[in-house]
């Protein structure tokens, strides 16, 4: 953690406490870890509901990097880029230690529910417009609700990443997203034209 700031030493020590923790952390562990005062971590986070917020916040804030607002996707047609969002959205998931933390047990605690709230509500708005933009295209079937297909399509993704990381074995990623969008361009109601077809898989 050198040449981090203290705030962001405390949320690196945070997060690597509550994935050893499985969801459980003690201020005065992340202090020693983050080699800082118990002091300056009630300084910068308040308590210790405030902090595991934060980490649940910065895990994502770097998702939204990932995936959507500073996600750098391909532009070669509207399928295309979306199916490489939905692949970005699993890959984030998959290489970050703390992702089955966020999915799982600490996705109902109450330190983090505004956290996961305001995050959800961000999802559904921005994928309303997107279905709504592929509407006005001609790409998208008319006659489907734009805000109760996201909210579907966001669900379904969640629960399929929880089956991923709960399951005995974890799907291959490529397949992961190649049945998410299979699930997504038939909530779409997407022509043939549209459609894409399956990634190699790979190990």
């Amino acid at each position: 953690m050198t040449g981090l700031g203290t705030r962001e030493k405390l949320l690196a020590a945070a997060q690597d406490e509550l994935i050893e923790g499985h969801g459980h952390l003690e201020m005065q562990a992340v202090a020693r870890r983050a080699r800082v005062s118990v002091g300056l971590a009630y300084h910068h986070f308040g308590s210790k509901a405030g902090l595991i917020a934060a980490v649940v916040e910065a895990f994502y804030g770097q998702l939204d990097e990932a995936a959507f607002a500073g996600a750098k996707l391909p532009a070669t047609s509207w399928a295309v880029r979306e199916k490489a969002r939905i692949g970005a959205y699993v890959a984030f998931h998959y290489d970050h230690p703390f992702a089955p933390l966020v999915i799982g047990p600490l996705s109902r605690a109450p330190e983090v529910l505004d956290v996961e709230t305001a995050f959800t509500r961000r999802q559904l708005a921005g994928g309303a417009r997107m279905i709504e933009a592929a509407q006005r295209d001609g790409i998208v079937s008319a006659d489907i609700d734009p805000d109760l297909t996201i909210a579907l399509m966001i669900g379904g993704i969640r629960q399929a990443l929880i089956g991923a990381f709960t399951g005995e074995r974890r799907p291959d990623r490529a397949r992961l997203t190649d049945d998410i969008w299979a699930f997504m361009a038939a909530a779409l109601k997407l022509p043939a034209k549209a459609q894409i077809r399956p990634s190699r898989r790979g190990s």
